[in-house]
């Protein structure tokens, strides 16, 4: 029997990958599997905000469900930066984005952000990723879920450890596993993650519709 198809508004096909193992019953397809150029301003003032624009605009392309989220890592001491502007985050100068809408690497990325929150000389290394996923049936029908995911910054880029996962997980530590994110297993992170929990809850309004 085929799968439903449900369609990921995001061009990142690790987060594809994450999503196709909590969503097994479903096909999960980006607008790139398609042939489809994707790419809306993330203009909202809030991770639910620029979940909902994203889905709306796959929507208005395919006519199809859509599940969007926007995630990021929000870091206390920083004053919960870099937040919604974390996939364009370029260091203490560029906390929301380069001007020109460049893009430094995911490792230099990490590694700004911890000299960032040294710099700054407090002890608080608490952080914790935030994602607000929207299912999105037409645009005037969808379901909201969010989640956050508590961890700690690494002392030093030197501590990174770890090949699982991606964006900034290797340096995000969690004290009850003794292991930074990257390091737990797949299963582990989809159980106890921001992502994870969101779309547990997602999954739940999906057994329940017909559509």
């Amino acid at each position: 029997m085929n799968k439903k198809k449900l369609y990921l508004a995001s061009g990142n096909k690790h987060k594809q990958k994450e999503m196709q193992e909590l969503l097994s019953d479903f096909e999960i397809r980006i607008p790139s599997d398609d042939g489809i150029e994707f790419a809306p301003i993330e203009d909202g003032k809030s991770f639910y905000e620029n979940s909902l624009i994203k889905a709306r605009a796959l929507w208005n392309l395919v006519h199809e469900p859509v599940i969007a989220d926007d995630s990021g890592i929000c870091v206390s001491a920083l004053k919960g930066e870099p937040g919604i502007y974390t996939s364009r985050y370029a260091g203490p100068n560029f906390m929301h984005g380069k001007p020109d809408g460049s893009k430094i690497s995911q490792e230099e990325q990490n590694r700004f952000l911890i000299e960032q929150l040294n710099a700054t000389g407090s002890r608080d290394r608490s952080c914790h990723y935030t994602c607000a996923m929207v299912l999105l049936l037409n645009p005037e029908r969808f379901f909201v879920a969010q989640e956050t995911f508590e961890g700690e910054l690494i002392p030093s880029i030197e501590k990174q450890a770890g090949s699982g996962g991606f964006g900034y997980d290797p340096i995000v530590w969690l004290p009850q596993y003794k292991k930074t994110v990257a390091e737990i297993s797949a299963e582990e992170k989809n159980k106890i993650s921001h992502r994870g929990k969101a779309v547990q809850t997602i999954k739940k309004v999906l057994e329940n519709l017909i559509f």
